[in-house]
C-alpha cells in the first residue's frame, strides 16, 4: 500500500514514523533495533508534530503507514482527530507465518490485533462515523477496485500510477528495509492473492485466537 501511493507525484509517505520511539520504550529485540533507534527519533510528541505539521514537500497527500502496536498506550491518541485513519487488515493465520521467519516467538502484542481493534473504536467514536477498512486479500485481487473505493471515500481521485511502480528499496522506507522488505523490493504491482496453509505453531494457539477475535470484528466492516 505504501508503494501505491508512493507512486503518486501528489503525495508524500512515511513508514513507521514511531517505530523508534518503540523499540527504545520497550527494549524489543528486532533486526537492525540499535540502527532504528539512532536513525528514528524517540520522543513520541515530536513524532506526533511531524505527522500533524503541514505536508512537506509542497505535496498534497501525506500517507502514513504505521503499525498500531507502535502506539504504545502511553502515546495520546488524540492527534489522530488530524488525519484521516484507514484500517488494513490482514488474516491473522498469514501475519503470524510471516512475523514468525523473523521473530519465532511473538506476544499477542507484537502482532498488533488488539491495538488495532482500540484504535478503530476510539475512531470511530471520536469521528461518529465507520473509518474505511480494507482486507489484504481484497486489495490483492482486485488493486483497481479497492483503490478506487478507498480514494472516493477519503476525498481524492484515484490515479492508476498507484496500481504499478519500479523495483527495489525507497529513500522514504525506514531503516529497517533491508531486514523486512526484501519481497517488497522485488514488486512492480500488486501481486496476485495466492493462498497459505500454514499452520499456526501450538504455542501459539491462543494469541492467534484473540488476534482473530479482533480481525473479525473489523472484517465486518470491509470495503467490498
Amino acid at each position: 500500500m505504501m508503494r501505491a501511493w508512493g507512486n503518486r507525484s501528489d503525495t508524500v509517505v512515511i513508514d513507521e514514523p514511531f517505530y523508534a520511539f518503540y523499540l527504545k520504550a520497550t527494549g524489543k529485540q528486532h533486526p537492525g533495533a540499535e540502527e532504528v533507534i539512532a536513525a528514528g527519533e524517540i520522543d513520541w510528541r515530536k513524532v506526533v508534530a511531524q505527522l500533524t505539521d503541514p505536508i512537506p514537500n509542497d505535496k498534497r497527500i501525506f500517507f502514513q503507514k504505521q503499525m498500531t502496536h507502535h502506539l504504545l498506550p502511553e502515546v495520546d491518541r488524540q492527534w489522530l482527530d488530524a488525519v484521516t485513519n484507514c484500517f488494513l487488515i490482514r488474516d491473522p493465520r498469514d501475519v503470524i507465518a510471516s512475523y514468525i521467519k523473523k521473530r519465532e516467538n511473538p506476544t499477542l502484542e507484537d502482532l498488533g490485533y488488539v491495538q488495532q481493534a482500540e484504535i478503530f473504536d476510539f475512531v470511530q467514536t471520536r469521528t461518529k462515523s465507520l473509518p474505511p477498512v480494507l482486507d489484504a486479500k481484497d486489495v490483492l485481487e482486485n488493486p483497481e477496485r479497492m483503490l478506487r473505493l478507498l480514494c472516493k471515500l477519503v476525498g481524492v481521485e484515484f490515479s492508476e500510477l498507484m496500481l504499478s511502480w519500479p523495483p527495489g528499496l525507497r529513500e522514504t522506507d525506514g531503516v529497517w528495509a533491508k531486514y523486512w522488505y526484501g519481497e517488497v523490493a522485488k514488486t512492480t504491482s500488486f501481486r496476485p492473492y495466492r493462498p497459505r496453509h500454514d499452520e499456526v505453531p501450538e504455542r501459539l494457539s491462543k494469541i492467534y485466537e484473540r488476534c482473530c477475535e479482533c480481525y473479525e470484528r473489523l472484517y465486518r466492516h470491509r470495503l467490498g
